[in-house]
């Protein structure tokens, strides 16, 4: 006997033009369920790519956004329940979610699944609008009725499941850093026989040849400052990204305290090598540092962590209130300690590629005064 929803009719709409409140076919192509709340997810273009249609019973349905569903018109005579509706939603909405990024993962290998193997998963193979079907039938209520032959089917391809990425640096890339010449004390101590007068170097070069340990956060930090003292003081780029190397090669651990010394010595290493003409090794610098905004494999988080990234990026500390507070009680050595903080935040803006608020040409200009104002 077959049942009541046989008999309704339905219309085609497109999926861009869905909104809370409609009714729409649910993969089964049985029932029937009502929108809650639809959102638009877009691709990188920023055009509509997934429509996320959030079920008043529960659940999400993920629609391509130029696919077409359908939309049951009333019914001649009983239909489902919006109850029935409701509680079905949930398993429909989750069995579409795990068809489509399996189906879309069997294809982008290449390997067709066969009638058999969607069988015996018993699970859809793609997505069609609004409903899921495999090879040739779609929906058998387990009381005997005849599946039905589903409409010629238009596959939604999956959420790819990271976001696109800056590519690493590759092996040849990582060739363009120098091995040290000896261990990383040796390399310290050399730096400090060529610089015997100065002070700043000697007090954190003695603390450096006893033992460097790279899981040390003061350790990496005492690193950086030497690196940043040999050039910005001293003007001696060659010893500056020796040390830095030590640094420059360390890989993101997770843990921010260690990495900001890291990302100071890659941003200052970025600079220095655009200054002296070596414009492939500084490329790879700048590659290291934006290797942490890539870690995230979540596509919506790291839409977010972008976000945020890119206001940082845009509304940078420069401490200016610091700076001018220390003009105003004639502290040279607070302004000068504040314009060194100021100067690394304009190295990591240069080396991360600029932002939206300042040019590339006016951050070369402030990174020259900068160097000017503190080596004065």
């Amino acid at each position: 006997m077959n049942h009541p929803a046989a008999a309704k009719t339905y219309r085609e709409q497109q999926a861009g033009s869905l909104r809370a409140g409609d009714h729409l076919l649910l993969p089964d192509g049985e029932r029937s369920a009502e929108i809650h709340f639809v959102e638009v997810e877009t691709d990188d273009f920023g055009s509509p790519a997934i429509i996320l249609a959030t079920l008043t019973g529960g659940g999400t349905l993920r629609i391509a956004a130029g696919s077409s569903v359908r939309i049951p018109e009333p019914a001649v005579d009983g239909s489902a329940s919006p109850a029935d509706a409701a509680n079905h939603a949930v398993k429909t909405a989750a069995v579409v979610e795990g068809a489509a990024l399996a189906d879309g993962a069997r294809r982008a290998d290449g390997d067709a699944p066969s009638d058999a193997q969607a069988s015996d998963a018993g699970t859809p193979l793609s997505v069609v609008g609004n409903s899921v079907v495999g090879n040739s039938v779609v929906g058998n209520d387990g009381a005997g009725e005849p599946a039905r032959t589903a409409p010629p089917a238009v596959v939604v391809p999956p959420l790819p499941s990271t976001t696109p990425v800056v590519i690493g640096p590759s092996a040849e890339d990582l060739a363009l850093i120098p091995e040290p010449s000896g261990t990383p004390e040796s390399v310290v101590e050399a730096v400090a026989e060529a610089h015997p007068d100065s002070t700043g170097v000697q007090l954190l070069a003695d603390k450096l040849v006893k033992g460097i340990n790279t899981k040390s956060g003061s350790c990496l930090k005492d690193l950086s400052d030497l690196a940043h003292e040999l050039f910005v003081m001293l003007k001696d780029a060659e010893a500056a990204l020796a040390v830095a190397d030590l640094l420059n090669v360390l890989p993101f651990d997770g843990n921010p305290g260690r990495w900001g010394s890291v990302e100071a010595s890659l941003a200052l290493s970025s600079y220095v090598c655009r200054q002296t003409g070596q414009k492939g090794r500084a490329a790879v610098y700048e590659k290291l540092l934006r290797a942490p905004d890539n870690q995230e494999t979540d596509p919506f988080k790291a839409r977010m962590q972008a976000r945020v990234r890119q206001r940082s990026l845009n509304e940078p500390n420069l401490y200016d209130k610091e700076i001018f507070r220390s003009i105003d009680n004639s502290n040279h050595e607070a302004e000068r300690e504040w314009r060194l903080l100021r100067l690394e935040s304009l190295l990591f803006l240069r080396a991360h590629g600029g932002s939206q608020t300042i040019s590339g040409s006016e951050l070369e200009r402030r990174i020259a005064n900068e160097l000017e104002s503190v080596r004065a």
